[in-house]
């Protein structure tokens, strides 16, 4: 049997990552803040498949407790997946210092407990925000790191020393940069897609921070996780060692298209017709105007492509949001 941790099993992706490993035979521990009502495992009814170890990844002796739990005897798990961290922007903005702490000493504090443990196979969550602005798109790996505020500098710097340990110490680590995820599950109120659903079902107008024009790669969630296990395959296997991979679908889409689409599907479900509210003037501040990435590379070496389309994805997200309404 595999044994595996998750870190931020507790989270949106995490929850759909733990699911995913549950359902292939594996062993998980979770390593996340104190249990909340609502969240991830609670949603996916994975609460007593797992063994929740409550801690801070910023807390060197709740890590090795999370590490050597997830273990077999004096040996660490087989894989440990890496999510946990400050995911939003604006707070990034806010308090640079905790996204510094919980985004690079969070990601360092569990390298090191994993190198202790022989870990078979680490997997850190990384971010296309890392690349930061560019006017050279889409991103490719070979693209230098040039992040210009403080979410995209704590995910670059994650995703640096991750990639530091394979040469340094013989690691076995890759990295995921991944686009923007979105399905199903999406508890947080401040993202785009699960605050446009929850508007149209409920009859109001989405409020967008935005003119619309901002473009982005959307990739759905069930993708997402089948990334994260196709990287850690090629970690497992070699060529994806102290490598970043890509993932996602490599066609941006504006805001404008995505509210449009989960507006349309609302109404052609039975909801009453809404239109949103443009609340901003071009992009709001601190975020990138267009990003998308390509994904080639991972899908050269594991064959892993995106599968869900941007219509069947937000099919998949209104029907869930409606029955949980």
């Amino acid at each position: 049997m595999t044994r595996s941790l998750v870190t931020g099993g507790q989270g949106f992706i995490g929850g759909h990552l733990v699911r995913a490993l549950l359902d292939r035979g594996d062993e998980v521990t979770v390593l996340d803040l104190r249990a909340a009502p609502g969240r991830a495992l609670e949603l996916h009814g994975l609460t007593d498949a797992v063994r929740l170890v409550e801690g801070d990844v910023a807390d060197p002796a709740a890590v090795h407790r999370a590490i050597r739990e997830a273990g077999s005897g004096s040996a660490g798990p087989d894989s440990v997946f890496h999510l946990a961290a400050q995911t939003l922007v604006g707070p990034a903005a806010e308090d640079p210092v905790a996204t510094f702490r919980a985004n690079a000493e969070g990601t360092w504090t569990i390298l090191e407990a994993a190198r202790d443990a022989g870990t078979g196979a680490v997997v850190v969550a990384s971010s296309d925000k890392a690349y930061g602005p560019s006017e050279s798109l889409p991103y490719r790996e070979t693209d230098e790191l040039k992040p210009a505020a403080p979410y995209e500098a704590s995910k670059a710097a994650a995703d640096v020393i991750s990639r530091s340990y394979w040469p340094a110490f013989g690691l076995p680590v890759g990295v995921t940069r991944l686009a923007n995820v979105y399905g199903g599950g999406d508890l947080n109120g401040s993202r785009l897609v699960p605050e446009a659903v929850n508007a149209c079902l409920e009859g109001r107008a989405p409020q967008i921070r935005s003119d619309g024009s901002p473009e982005r790669d959307y990739l759905h969630v069930s993708d997402a996780t089948a990334a994260y296990l196709a990287i850690e395959q090629a970690v497992k296997d070699g060529p994806g060692r102290g490598e970043a991979l890509n993932a996602g679908t490599g066609e941006p889409c504006s805001v404008r298209e995505v509210v449009a689409l989960i507006a349309a599907e609302v109404a052609r479900t039975g909801g009453e017709p809404v239109e949103p509210e443009y609340l901003g003037d071009g992009v709001p501040e601190g975020e990138i105007d267009r990003q998308y990435v390509d994904a080639s590379r991972l899908e050269g070496l594991t064959g892993w492509r995106p599968r869900v389309s941007l219509a069947d994805g937000v099919a998949e997200a209104v029907s869930w949001y409606r029955k949980r309404n």
